[in-house]
């Protein structure tokens, strides 16, 4: 809080004053003006985001509280979702958009590089040449900069490390990871620096620039337990041979990389759980940055960061680095071992909620740990990243809603049949409609990443690829989404294999920085750059369910073809799939408990039937089925053998066996009305 604080804001107003740059634009003024608004609240403020202080809602939502610059215009269009909110997420919210009136007064009057989660990003993008960053590096500090080095010292002074590792994970965190490494390398020399993360593993796999080891010792790729051991070994013994683990390195004024050590990487199972210790979980805060319920989940609340398993499953999209190890090595992880680390994890930070940070969680591996964390009777919230695979059925999706999963995201990309194809994806725009009414209508978010601009996507199946998203939104079945413009990558498929997917690569010369992002021409000749601001603005619409309504000509200040997908496409492929159709092999499971029976004594045409009542007691409601005796009993008997407490599965040909030893007819039973009311209340076929 150096900078979002009292003192920090008072410091942040003096500079801008003193700038010898006296244009600035209206909303500068605006927010200078209010200097004193700023700094009396934000105190309360960060203090109410970091959920300390939740009666500050009920002023925050008075409207007279908060100091209101620019952000707030776009509530006008906002009234009909404020009606729906509760006064704690209004009042995120509009927490949320002052802290960004004050982000873009920085960005216009101190650093202009700002940002909340990427700072100087553009620097870090499709750095081929080392150059730019270097010089940047080569300034004088920023006022930022002085703020970030204060906070780095006092860190270096508590722990006088050894070695320092430095994860960069995207290209908005690359400059201020050098910037740190600068200032230890001037002020700490015997302080080795290693930097590691998503950053180096897709952009530095060939780097050669010398300059870049002035800052950092080392860089390692990919998985980094066994690599930082063994620098970490390297610096204690201080001999002149040592052995690396997919490193590079300087040696004799050249940049060389070493992976000579025959040690294997550690099995995810080795790798133990995260460790939170150190981190001041409390001074963290929660922001709405868009009044959705879903995309919130990136910003608003702490989540404790798994993974099921390493690597994708799948591994076939040809847009995706599936050339590179955290992509091809599909490694998962034991469901037992998952729920150890969930429990070893809420007794450590003192919160339950999980997300898997996978590039693609397996069902049947989110089924065993749904089924684990029933078992064990433990209360999470989780979510994670998903294939719209047909494995997620409705049942697997009741069950994973149950043991505490509230959200998906999943990559639909290009809704387009034939694109999906060419891309590999292994769904259909039909497919993924009813999986995501299976997430949806089992009460988890669904959230969808979307793309644009893949090779020879024509126009029209942009257009059209417009519409079956805002059907998915129409019929409710998606809640959330994301539009990204397509980028070839050198390790995607596209990247290694250009002409098989219709595009050309331009002249390339290969830097000796970062090398991933790869520029090409694309046969078609279409600009898909003046599709983005209509993609982006009518999702963004969509997310708040508004505008729904209006032509998807509406969204563009060009001439857009007709749309050729029917009006209902997707409401078609929505409608109930069949329950017929069970496997043999399918576990059953029930969730409920034990029923209490009645039995009585049906007359009916002079016949008297011996029949059952069993009543049971959902946690929302008590319902009733009625069977004939038999049945009725043998039912009461056998659900407690398949309930989710017990450690023995049942397949449903071991449930029909165990029926026919006593009567006939099991799949009249099963499919029969008191069957089928069980079915909705928690008898799930998985």
């Amino acid at each position: 809080m150096a900078l979002f604080s009292r003192k920090g804001l008072q410091e942040l107003f003096f500079q801008a004053e003193e700038s010898t740059d006296q244009s600035k634009s209206l909303n500068a003024k605006r927010i200078v003006a209010l200097k004193n608004e700023y700094i009396k609240t934000i105190d309360a403020v960060i203090a109410f985001l970091q959920g300390k202080n939740p009666t500050l809602a009920l002023q925050i939502c008075q409207d007279d509280f908060l100091p209101e610059a620019s952000r707030f215009t776009q509530l006008n269009e906002l009234d009909k979702v404020f009606g729906s909110m509760g006064t704690q997420d209004k009042g995120k919210h509009l927490a949320t958009l002052y802290l960004e009136d004050i982000s873009d007064f920085i960005i216009e009057c101190i650093d202009p590089n700002f940002g909340f989660s990427r700072y100087a990003e553009r620097l870090g993008r499709s750095a081929n040449s080392f150059d730019e960053l270097y010089d940047a590096l080569n300034q004088e500090y920023t006022y930022m900069d002085e703020i970030l080095i204060k906070i780095l010292e006092l860190k270096i002074d508590t722990i006088q490390p050894k070695l320092l590792l430095i994860s960069v994970p995207f290209p908005g965190n690359l400059y201020a990871a050098f910037r740190c490494a600068q200032y230890v390398k001037r002020t700490h020399p015997e302080i080795r620096i290693a930097m590691g993360g998503g950053f180096p593993n897709t952009e530095l796999r060939s780097v050669s620039d010398k300059r870049v080891f002035e800052f950092f010792d080392y860089i390692s790729l990919d998985d980094g337990e066994l690599p930082v051991e063994l620098i970490y070994n390297a610096i204690i013994s201080g001999g002149p041979f040592n052995l690396y683990k997919r490193t590079f390195l300087l040696e004799n004024g050249v940049v060389v990389y070493k992976n000579d050590a025959l040690r294997s990487d550690y099995k995810q199972i080795d790798v133990g759980t995260p460790d939170y210790t150190d981190l001041q979980l409390d001074q963290y805060i929660s922001v709405i940055e868009i009044v959705n319920p879903m995309h919130r989940m990136w910003s608003d609340g702490r989540w404790n960061k798994l993974t099921m398993a390493h690597g994708c499953y799948w591994g076939k999209c040809t847009f995706c680095d599936i050339s590179l190890d955290y992509i091809k090595v599909y490694e998962p992880v034991a469901a037992k071992l998952i729920v150890d680390r969930i429990e070893e994890l809420i007794e450590k930070t003192g919160q339950n909620g999980f997300h898997f940070v996978d590039e693609a969680a397996p069902p049947a591996l989110m089924r065993e740990v749904a089924l684990e964390i029933l078992k064990r009777n433990i209360a999470v919230s989780w979510w994670t990243n998903i294939r719209f695979e047909k494995s997620f059925t409705r049942d697997l999706c009741i069950l994973l809603k149950v043991s505490g999963c509230i959200a998906i995201s999943g990559g639909l990309e290009v809704a387009s049949d034939r694109l999906l194809k060419l891309i590999d994806k292994g769904v259909s725009v039909e497919q993924v409609a009813q999986v995501t009414r299976n997430f949806t209508e089992s009460g988890i978010l669904v959230h969808a990443y979307l793309m644009y601009g893949y090779p020879t996507q024509t126009i029209q199946e942009t257009i059209d690829s417009l519409e079956m998203v805002r059907q998915l939104f129409q019929t409710g079945v998606l809640q959330s989404g994301f539009w990204h413009q397509f980028a070839m990558t050198a390790h995607s498929p596209v990247g290694l294999y250009p002409e098989r997917f219709g595009v050309v690569k331009e002249t390339q010369t290969i830097g000796t920085f970062a090398n991933n992002d790869i520029n090409y021409i694309d046969k078609t000749g279409i600009d898909h750059d003046k599709f983005s601001y209509g993609l982006k603005k009518s999702l963004f619409n969509f997310m708040h369910g508004i505008c729904l309504d209006y032509k998807l000509q509406d969204w563009f200040d060009f001439k857009i073809p007709k749309v050729m997908i029917p009006p209902d496409y997707i409401a078609k492929a929505l409608r109930e799939e069949s329950r017929f159709n069970t496997k043999p092999t399918a576990k059953v499971v029930w969730l409920g408990g034990k029923p209490d029976t009645e039995n009585y004594t049906k007359h009916k045409k002079g016949n008297s039937f011996e029949m059952m009542i069993l009543t049971f007691y959902d946690k929302k409601e008590t319902f009733k089925i009625q069977t004939n005796k038999n049945e009725g009993e043998w039912l009461a008997s056998f659900l407690p053998k398949i309930a989710i407490s017990n450690s023995k599965a049942y397949t449903f040909q071991e449930i029909k066996t165990d029926f026919e030893a006593k009567m006939e007819n099991f799949e009249l039973f099963w499919y029969s009305k008191p069957v089928t009311i069980l079915r909705d209340f928690g008898l799930l076929v998985l």
